[in-house]
């Protein structure tokens, strides 16, 4: 509620979009106040929901909103890249849902656009911006596990084949939509990847259902991730280090309670109420209205180098596979 208020313009009127407007207007003083899709019909039905005032039945329409002062890029994940670089040559300040691009290289396009520009630009990955993982990153800041060993994160849900997460033209499958948690998850705890060593199983003829990888980080310790459409799985995570390991139960990337198991002595606990997105997709948007305040182009929470990072593991466990999105 302490953060600058910035006038926000959504573009792309999904269901997260309605999640993010939800979780500003119950949790901050940001104002949304334009509304763009490529469907005047759809801009406008979105606007009269959400009580927005301002619908465009274009994209350029609301980047030429002389109210918007920052952007929330909402669109399909082949389509974040694109909308991203239009809205930072508009001069407009912006924030991508995650992915923040399809590949390495769309991220650092869109960031390196942003410096020249001025203008500051950031990936909505909602959960590296929740209480629950600033204690978990002075936890690991304070050495409390130990030299950490093992990481794992899962991140699996059933979807029928009727779901967008089906459509190849979206870049559909798990890797996007899902397993980007648990591979940002062991590189924000681990770090730099050295190794990679991935398989697949496939969901039908044209798309991947399901991929599990071991990552060798620089140092030496490991981590495993899996991501899957074909099944309901735990969403689980720990970390685990000489003297403590962490229980993160699922879902681990959203608010929630979690475990610090030391070798020796008492378990301790965090108990904190399970939350969803509307209790935390806020975080990032005044994470990111502090750092404009402040005349910064890029994110102390969550910067480039992680969003860049976790992109180029996703690069190349996609290779291993044979998992190409469109446009690439």
């Amino acid at each position: 509620m302490t953060a600058p208020e910035l006038r926000w313009g959504v573009m792309g009127p999904g269901w997260i979009a309605q999640r993010f407007v939800e979780a500003l207007n119950k949790n901050t003083t940001q104002q949304v106040v334009a509304v763009g899709s490529r469907s005047a019909q759809r801009a406008d039905e979105f606007a009269r929901r959400m009580g927005v005032e301002a619908a465009h039945g274009s994209y350029e329409s609301l980047l030429a909103d002389p109210l918007v002062e920052i952007v929330y890029v909402s669109t399909p994940h082949p389509q974040h890249h694109r909308c991203a670089l239009d809205a930072i040559a508009a001069g407009k300040h912006v924030l991508i849902e995650k992915p923040l691009g399809i590949n390495a290289n769309q991220a650092r396009e869109v960031f390196t656009a942003a410096q020249n520009a001025g203008v500051f630009a950031g990936e909505a990955m909602w959960t590296r911006f929740l209480p629950k993982f600033d204690v978990l990153g002075q936890i690991l800041a304070n050495g409390l596990l130990g030299e950490i060993r093992t990481v794992a994160a899962d991140h699996g849900e059933f979807f029928t084949t009727d779901h967008r997460i089906y459509d190849t033209a979206l870049a559909g499958g798990p890797m996007l939509d899902l397993g980007t948690y648990p591979i940002a998850f062991a590189y924000w705890t681990l770090g730099h990847v050295a190794a990679v060593s991935a398989i697949g199983q496939p969901a039908n003829d044209e798309l991947n259902g399901q991929v599990s990888a071991t990552l060798g980080h620089v140092g030496g310790s490991q981590s495993l991730v899996h991501t899957t459409i074909l099944s309901n799985t735990p969403t689980t995570a720990f970390v685990a280090g000489e003297d403590a390991y962490l229980d993160l139960p699922g879902p681990f990337y959203q608010p929630g309670p979690f475990r610090l198991v030391p070798r020796t002595g008492d378990v301790l606990v965090h108990d904190e109420e399970p939350g969803t997105h509307t209790d935390g997709l806020h975080f990032s948007a005044v994470d990111a209205a502090r750092q404009i305040a402040a005349g910064a182009v890029d994110s102390e929470v969550h910067p480039p180098a992680d969003v860049i990072g976790t992109l180029d593991v996703m690069d190349r466990i996609r290779a291993q596979v044979g998992i190409a999105f469109p446009g690439e």
